[in-house]
C-alpha cells in the first residue's frame, strides 16, 4: 500500500477496527476518548470525517491516518503501511467532500445574550459554577449546525469565537484560540480549559486575593503560541491537568524559566484538574461558604 493510498482509508473505520468507539457524534465531528492519551476522561481527540483528518485537542497534535497510526502504534511510516496491508479490506475509502460540504459541518452563531435557559443554568450548578460567576465570564450562544438549531454556555476567546458547553457537547466556534483576561498584573494565572478558571474564581470569591492576569488556553495546542505572553509576566502560575500533556508543558515551562513558572498542580492532586477537586470537595467547601455566612453582619 501507499502512502497516498493509505491517507484515503477511512479513518472512523480504522478506530473501529482497532477498538476504539466515538463517544459522541455531530456530523461530521466523531469525538473520542483519546487512543493517544488513554488516561483522559472528557473527549478530546476529534475526526473531521468529511475531511478525513484528526485533531487531538489536549496534546495539540493532529494529522492523517499515517500521523496518526505512527504515534499509536509507535512505529515507522513503513511498518504502519504494512500493517494496512494485512487489513486493508475491512476499510473503506473516505468519501470525498468537495468545499461546499465541508461548510455545511461549520458551526453559525445566530444568537449571543445573557445565561436564562434552565437546562444551562442547571448545568453550570452541576459544574459547581456559583451562577454570578458563570454570568461574568459566559454567554448564552444559540447557534447552527447542519440546518438544526442549538444553544449553549458559550465562553469568548480572543479573535470572537466560542467554546461551546452544555450537558451533550463539547465543540467550539471558528475561529478558535485562547482568551486572555487583562487585570493590568504583573501576576499570570493559566488554565487548559474554561471550566477550570470559573473553579478557580469560585474558590477564591469570597477571599482577599492579590490581582492577577488570566489566561484560558481553550487547547493545549495554543500553549507555545502563548509563551511570549507568558514570559512578559514576572510570576506564571500554571494550573493544568494532571496527565501526560499537563506534565509535558509544565515541565516545558518549568525549563524556560523555573523561577518565573510554578506548577499548581500539587493543589488539586490526585483530581485530574480543578473543576474535578472542586466537585469532589464541594460540601467542604458549601460549608466553608455557609460558615462565612453566619459570621457577616
Amino acid at each position: 500500500m501507499t502512502i497516498e493510498q493509505a491517507k484515503e482509508l477511512d479513518m472512523v473505520d480504522y478506530l473501529t477496527k482497532i477498538g476504539f468507539q466515538p463517544k459522541t457524534i455531530n456530523e461530521p465531528h466523531y469525538w473520542y476518548i483519546s487512543p493517544l492519551r488513554p488516561e483522559e476522561k472528557t473527549p478530546s481527540f476529534k475526526i473531521n470525517r468529511k475531511m478525513n483528518k484528526w485533531k487531538d485537542w489536549g496534546s495539540g497534535d493532529s494529522g492523517n491516518l499515517i500521523d496518526f497510526g505512527i504515534q499509536f502504534h509507535k512505529c515507522s511510516v513503513k511498518d504502519f503501511l504494512q500493517k494496512l496491508d494485512v487489513n486493508t479490506p475491512m476499510f473503506r475509502p473516505s468519501a470525498q467532500q468537495d468545499s461546499s460540504s465541508r461548510a455545511d459541518g461549520e458551526i453559525s452563531i445566530s444568537r449571543v445574550k445573557p445565561i436564562t435557559s434552565i437546562p444551562l443554568i442547571q448545568y453550570v450548578r452541576q459544574r459547581g459554577i456559583p451562577l454570578d460567576t458563570a454570568e461574568r465570564y459566559l454567554k448564552e450562544v444559540h447557534y447552527n449546525l447542519k440546518g438544526k438549531n442549538y444553544y449553549a454556555l458559550g465562553f469568548k476567546n480572543d479573535a470572537g469565537g466560542y467554546e461551546l458547553r452544555n450537558k451533550y457537547i463539547k465543540a467550539s466556534s471558528s475561529p478558535k484560540t485562547s482568551t486572555f483576561i487583562d487585570n493590568k498584573s504583573r501576576e499570570l494565572a493559566v488554565f487548559e480549559g474554561f471550566f477550570n478558571f470559573l473553579s478557580h474564581q469560585a474558590i477564591k470569591r469570597n477571599k482577599q486575593q492579590p490581582a492577577s492576569n488570566f489566561l484560558v488556553l481553550n487547547s493545549l495546542s495554543f500553549f507555545d503560541n502563548n509563551i511570549s505572553r507568558m514570559t512578559a509576566h514576572d510570576r506564571v502560575k500554571l494550573y493544568l491537568d494532571n496527565d501526560k500533556s499537563g506534565d509535558k508543558f509544565t515541565k516545558q515551562a518549568l525549563a524556560i524559566n523555573c523561577h518565573k513558572f510554578s506548577d499548581e498542580r500539587k493543589l488539586y492532586a490526585p483530581s485530574k484538574d480543578l473543576n474535578e477537586w472542586m466537585l469532589n470537595n464541594r460540601p467542604q467547601q458549601q460549608h466553608q461558604h455557609q460558615q462565612q455566612q453566619r459570621r457577616s453582619p
